[in-house]
């Protein structure tokens, strides 16, 4: 039996914000993941900034690539922590939830492994920063 692919339902749309370092999604996307039982709705009007790679790391895995939608989609979890999945249903994310989800992704997206896994371990060591803004 083949393995059923988590699949990013709808394009990636975005603005460029006046800064320049932020976007906005132009209108909503949607992912549905092997680890969840509903679909994950990114609203229109969400601001990313797509993955947040430091200065010195740019060289190896820089800002955008095959991996830009995985980042949009583990901002909004990381800010929103509690998604709507329907009108009467929401999911609430742990840190390490919202990280295997980046991860499940990215696979998607045929990201190589060893970016995937150094990503996802560069969120798991350093993403409670960002989680803990919220």
């Amino acid at each position: 039996m083949k393995r059923q692919r988590n699949t990013f339902l709808t394009p990636l749309v975005v603005e460029v914000m006046p800064s320049g370092k932020t976007f906005k999604l132009a209108t909503g996307f949607t992912y549905k993941g092997k680890r969840d039982s509903a679909p994950i709705l990114v609203p229109p009007g969400f601001i990313t900034d797509f993955a947040s790679i430091p200065r010195g790391a740019r060289l190896i895995i820089p800002k955008l690539g095959k991996y830009t939608k995985a980042s949009v989609l583990h901002d909004f979890i990381y800010q929103k922590h509690t998604i709507h999945v329907s009108a009467n249903e929401m999911v609430y994310f742990t840190r390490s939830m919202a990280d295997l989800v980046f991860l499940d992704a990215m696979a998607d997206l045929g990201v190589a492994k060893w970016k995937r896994y150094v990503m996802y371990w560069a969120v798991r060591f350093g993403g409670w920063i960002a989680w803990k803004r919220r």
